[in-house]
């Protein structure tokens, strides 16, 4: 009796165990089918997004692609027009030449002279369009377009089965204008892989971080600024009817970013695709209304920037200007250090840093001597004062610049140092 009380009591025990591990497990499954549920309506949520800007931009191509053919083709299809009417009246004047017999004299000098007159007619007015046809672009924007986003679901793919996080690879940054000194290297290699790029591309960066995503104010842009969804802005020669915005430049071609800076670090990267560009950082306070003199990135104490111009790169600030003897670069990187108060703009090729200029308050002798490196030690802290915005100038009318996707090499190497 007492062995089968001991039995009845252990049986007793283990099903009142089981009972609570029972309940745990179903609030488990709970838990795990309520997290799928939201996860798989967000997610449902973000395709439906993503969707609807493709679809967009499919209805703007499309209709890029309209206007630009009903523009052309009516020009196209009167000259073609003027040509054969005046081809046909040159040829029925020939033929009345040739059927005036050779005796009627008179009646030959007359149609003759027909002729003459037909074939000394001015001619049609050259077409005032381009030769080049620029809507046959769209293939090439649309191909880059499903290019970036086949690449970018493959490395999310491969991000969420696990894979591409270990084995890191650090590109060598380039000594240049603005090379760490050894100690700063020292400190970037003995940072090791525990303070590289977060595991997730996409998540939301705080202020402290380095990646910065940027997306484009539409309520900023200049009428002749085009911009294409929140990462891509191209200058035009026809003004867009943009609505009406106190942010809004009306001098300059210029557009800002959204987003805020005014702690911690941040580095973005912008591709230059055409033109002359200038990337920079504005004050939020600007005033958008400023005359071009004094508007543009890099001509006041309220901004500054790095500038191609079609030869050279020029670092500007406060209208001092500072000439770089650095190679094109397609990727230009911005590392803005907040509490440094220091702009450094990275030549990025192939995952390789190229430092082409640093902006920060130099205490050596060098500033006496250098126009450029004077101002910034007289008025470029300052400038931190300020909430910062990323600023971005198309200078030319072909400029088109689109903000890049971040490289993960590079981000890397900026938080060891």
């Amino acid at each position: 009796q007492a062995q089968q009380a001991k039995f009845l009591s252990d049986a007793e025990n283990e099903l009142e165990e089981l009972a609570v591990t029972i309940a745990q497990a179903k609030k488990m499954v709970e838990l795990i089918k309520g997290a799928a549920t939201k996860e798989r309506e967000r997610v449902e949520k973000l395709f439906a997004e993503a969707s609807e800007v493709l679809a967009t931009f499919q209805k703007e191509v499309a209709g890029f692609i309209e206007h630009g053919e009903r523009s052309m083709l009516g020009e196209a299809e009167a000259d073609l027009r003027w040509k054969e009417e005046r081809r046909a009246k040159l040829l029925q004047c020939k033929q009345n030449l040739e059927n005036v017999p050779s005796t009627d004299t008179i009646y030959f000098l007359q149609e003759f002279q027909a002729l003459k007159v037909a074939m000394e007619e001015n001619l049609s007015p050259a077409l005032s369009f381009q030769n080049e046809l620029n809507f046959t672009k769209c293939t090439q924007a649309v191909g880059t377009v499903k290019d970036v986003l086949s690449a970018a679901c493959k490395k999310q793919w491969d991000h969420l089965q696990g894979k591409g996080i270990d084995g890191l690879s650090f590109p060598e940054v380039e000594e240049g204008l603005c090379s760490p000194s050894p100690s700063a290297r020292r400190a970037g290699r003995a940072g090791g892989i525990s303070s590289c790029f977060p595991h997730h591309p996409h998540i939301s960066f705080l202020p402290h971080t380095v990646a910065f995503i940027i997306d484009l104010d539409s309520d900023t842009a200049d009428k002749f600024i085009q911009l294409f969804g929140t990462k891509g802005a191209k200058r035009v020669l026809c003004p867009i009817p943009y609505p009406e915005s106190p942010t809004r430049f009306i001098n300059c071609e210029q557009v800002l970013g959204v987003n805020l800076m005014n702690r911690g670090n941040y580095y973005w990267e912008v591709e230059l695709i055409d033109g002359w560009v200038s990337i920079g950082v504005i004050a939020e306070d600007f005033d958008p209304r400023q005359s071009y003199n004094r508007g543009r990135l890099g001509r006041n104490e309220k901004s500054c920037c790095l500038q191609w111009n079609g030869q050279n790169y020029v670092a500007w600030f406060g209208g001092f200007e500072s000439v770089i003897q650095q190679p094109f670069f397609h990727t230009i990187g911005v590392f803005l250090e907040y509490s440094e108060k220091a702009l450094t703009f990275y030549g990025v090729k192939d995952s390789k840093m190229t430092c082409l200029q640093q902006l920060k308050v130099s205490h050596f002798a060098k500033g006496q001597f250098d126009p450029f490196q004077n101002k910034i030690n007289h008025q470029f802290a300052s400038l931190f004062l300020s909430k910062l915005k990323p600023a971005f100038f198309l200078e030319s009318v072909d400029a088109h610049l689109q903000i890049g996707p971040l490289k993960k090499d590079c981000v890397s190497v900026l938080k060891r140092r």
